[in-house]
């Protein structure tokens, strides 16, 4: 799954994308390579990710802030009284501090909680433009703290800080925290909503287990995961699941939606063993942005063939039955994955792109900047700029150009996924959803020209279905993925057909 999350570690791009609904308007300052995570091809990936109101409804994000950095943590220390033992503040404590400051407008007090990452990149006079152009204007000032709530994603502690805006009604600070309990980000999004999976009608949860494992393709980068057994001796055929870009979860999960928890019991359902795993960049978001050299080798190759060998060493599976599935990036990965793992029998691709990134990217700006009815053609130049320094590799050591590396860019730029899947001699089941605007019919075009009539491999539309393969009508947009749905039953029921024919 891609997005266009422009993360950049040392360099700040500030891009404009308007709502749906042409009534509220999203700008985003990205100061953290979380790579090309955000509009690529799928949802945005990790702080779009949780910018929702509710699920039955179109949806405006308003992803107005993003300072991603570190900030001291000691925000608004109050003296002790004398004799009395000083207390460490909670993290929620730390974030409604921080929301006072915003509350009595002393911004300034704010932005000297910025870590220098942050001060070195944005000025106090651009915070505090920010702050009053962007969210007093439209949406008011805060009038009240509701309500705190802390949780964990993408491996920092996170503080959803509830309140009451002027001009608003609710929606929610949320303050990211790192182990050490230093700010990471700040951002202004529409309140939250903790959703409850809800599985879908094709699941039979009586006939399967779930198992908590981890594997590992090397002592630095150990990923929980979860096996879904089905019932009975065994051994089953057995599918990994490789998720599109950005930092997922196990489940892919992306608001009220789970496509890879739908999959997985779904298949194991049908008698399919099935190992979905957290990825390394959710995991390892730290680790990863000090890594110039990283690859999508290191992003998702190497685990997806880890876990195919951790597959391989259980007893519940048939060794001889081990598949791919990967979808978006997973998908135009998943030939390469194959060529370094011989144990896999055969490859499911879900919207596997055949063109390059950036120009995906590009595509996918255009199309929603269209969406908006605004006129957006400054932002889209700042993009295509970028995108040209991609295509030249005009991209120094220490740069990061739409949130990757030089090598990152490098190493896409001599990958073909087709002529790639041309080189193997096993099965391909390729899948597209028409309603996808992400990854769309184009790239099924090539797949589709390639190898129609070849016998080993299946190609299949879905006319109603959109990238994640969940059902909707009219034009697709982004703001579809944040209603409840589930992945299509007959996608389900073709993938566990034809793995159990190979």
């Amino acid at each position: 799954m891609f997005s266009i999350d422009f993360y950049e570690k040392h360099a700040l791009l500030r891009i404009i994308l308007l709502s749906y609904t042409k009534r509220l308007q999203i700008i985003t300052s990205f100061s953290d390579r979380k790579f090309i995570e955000s509009l690529i091809i799928s949802p945005p990936a990790i702080y779009f990710k949780t910018t929702m109101m509710t699920m039955k409804q179109i949806l405006s994000a308003i992803l107005v802030l993003i300072l991603a950095g570190s900030f001291l943590s000691g925000c608004v220390q109050q003296q002790q009284q004398q004799g009395e033992q000083p207390t460490e503040k909670t993290l929620e404590d730390v974030a409604v501090d921080v929301v006072t400051l915003l509350m009595e407008n002393n911004l300034t007090s704010v932005y000297n909680l910025f870590n220098t990452s942050i001060t070195s990149q944005v000025t106090q006079d651009d915070f505090v433009n920010i702050w009053t152009e962007q969210i007093a204007v439209p949406y008011g000032n805060i009038t009240k703290i509701v309500r705190t709530r802390l949780t964990n994603e993408s491996g920092y502690s996170v503080v959803y800080v509830t309140c009451n805006f002027s001009k608003a009604q609710v929606l929610d600070v949320k303050i990211s925290f790192n182990p050490q309990k230093k700010i990471v980000s700040l951002l202004v999004v529409p309140m939250q909503e903790v959703f409850e999976y809800s599985p879908p009608s094709y699941v039979n949860q009586h006939v399967f287990t779930e198992q908590n494992v981890s594997f590992a393709a090397d002592i630095h980068w150990k990923l929980p995961a979860t096996l879904t057994i089905p019932n009975g001796t065994g051994p089953f055929p057995a599918v990994i699941l490789v998720h599109g870009s950005g930092p997922n979860d196990r489940d892919e999960t992306y608001g009220p939606n789970k496509p890879f928890k739908d999959i997985a019991w779904g298949l194991a359902s049908r008698g399919i063993v099935v190992l979905r795993y957290e990825k390394r960049t959710l995991l390892y978001a730290d680790q990863i942005t000090r890594l110039s050299n990283f690859t999508v080798q290191e992003e998702t190759i190497a685990d997806a063939v880890a876990g195919v060998n951790f597959l391989s060493a259980s007893s519940v599976v048939n060794h001889s039955k081990i598949f791919v599935l990967g979808h978006s990036l997973g998908g135009m990965l998943a030939p390469r994955i194959a060529l370094q793992n011989d144990l896999i029998k055969g490859l499911i691709i879900l919207a596997g792109p055949t063109r390059h990134l950036e120009d995906l990217i590009l595509e996918q700006s255009r199309y929603l900047a269209n969406l908006s009815g605004l006129n957006q053609s400054e932002n889209i130049a700042t993009l295509e700029q970028q995108v040209m320094k991609v295509k030249n590799l005009d991209i120094n050591q220490s740069e990061d150009v739409l949130g990757a590396p030089r090598a990152y860019w490098a190493d896409l730029a001599a990958y073909d996924p087709v002529a790639t899947a041309k080189l193997l001699d096993i099965s391909l089941f390729i899948l597209q959803g028409d309603r996808d605007y992400q990854v769309t019919m184009t790239d099924f075009a090539r797949w589709n020209e390639t190898f129609y009539g070849n016998p080993l491999v299946t190609l299949k539309t879905y006319p109603s279905l959109n990238h994640f393969f969940i059902a909707g009508t009219g034009e697709p947009t982004d703001a579809e993925y944040l209603i409840e749905g589930h992945v299509a039953f007959e996608v389900v029921s073709d993938i566990a057909s034809w793995i159990t024919t190979q």
